[in-house]
């Protein structure tokens, strides 16, 4: 969900990445695996540099608007008290009724990834060259009717 923070006393940073950055944050269900942008471990996160990084320091009185799909990190630079406080934009029958936060996937998401799986599971069962060949037919229609126009463009995939 849409995110409002709000910093009532102290410091705080917040670290935020782009929801174009996805492929580069080694995405876990909803969270990063990257847990130190600070000095990310390279080894097992070489792609991580490759995601932009845009930073700002949160004094009290400062709100930050921070969109939904925005991954974000923040680090207390002083003891301090932050309230955040999110809404919804989809509509209702889109989220979990479970999640309060809007952490979890939008329903139709989560069903999205969960076929994407299965179609994953289901390619095991070919020959290593049918699974490249098919893998990339998979690929190639994913980026024909999910991604914007201009992340097409710049080839990355």
């Amino acid at each position: 969900m849409d995110n409002l923070l709000a910093q009532v006393s102290g410091t705080k940073r917040v670290v935020l990445f782009s929801p174009q950055d996805a492929l580069h944050l080694y995405l876990s269900g909803d969270k990063s695996e990257v847990l130190d942008v600070d000095h990310p471990d390279l080894q097992r996160f070489p792609d991580f540099v490759r995601a932009g990084r845009h930073e700002c320091e949160l004094q009290p009185g400062d709100l930050l608007f921070i969109p939904a799909l925005w991954f974000h990190n923040t680090l207390a630079l002083q003891f301090g008290v932050g309230v955040n406080v999110f809404w919804r934009h989809l509509p209702a029958d889109s989220y979990d009724r479970k999640d309060p936060y809007g952490n979890k996937d939008p329903q139709a998401a989560a069903r999205a990834l969960q076929a994407l799986d299965r179609g994953l599971h289901a390619l095991e069962e070919l020959p290593a060259d049918y699974r490249d060949f098919y893998g990339r037919r998979m690929i190639q229609r994913i980026q024909q009717r999910a991604f914007s126009k201009g992340f097409r463009e710049t080839g990355f995939m």
